[in-house]
């Protein structure tokens, strides 16, 4: 099974984002009232306006919590990194330090044999 990489689910979703952002844009503003429909009739024509714009931003809201999701997915993996490395300096500079104790250790035991 091939996992998809979080790079290319980030990127998926910032382009659902924006699609929708676009779909809702292109809405375009509430429809006002046209004297000469009946009230009904502008309500209709507004109650469809508020469905569609209201589908959308549900939609948007979706899609920006799984973009949410992601990216706290990817930031704990980098923070995850980021302390192995730490972790990692850190024996290396124990293992630098050690190695030099060891070194003046065997001049100065060689000076003293002399």
């Amino acid at each position: 099974m091939t996992e998809i990489s979080s790079e290319e689910v980030i990127y998926d979703l910032r382009k659902k984002i924006q699609q929708i952002q676009v779909d809702l844009n292109q809405l375009g503003e509430p429809v006002s009232e046209i004297p000469e429909l009946i009230s009904s009739a502008n309500l209709l024509r507004s109650n469809e306006y508020l469905s569609k714009a209201n589908a959308k931003k549900t939609e948007l809201l979706s899609v920006y919590e799984q973009y949410f999701v992601a990216l706290e997915k990817l930031f704990s993996t980098v923070f995850d990194i980021q302390n192995d490395l730490k972790e990692i300096q850190k024996q290396q500079s124990s293992m630098i330090s050690q190695t030099k104790k060891r070194s003046k250790t065997k001049t100065k035991s060689r000076i003293t044999k002399k």
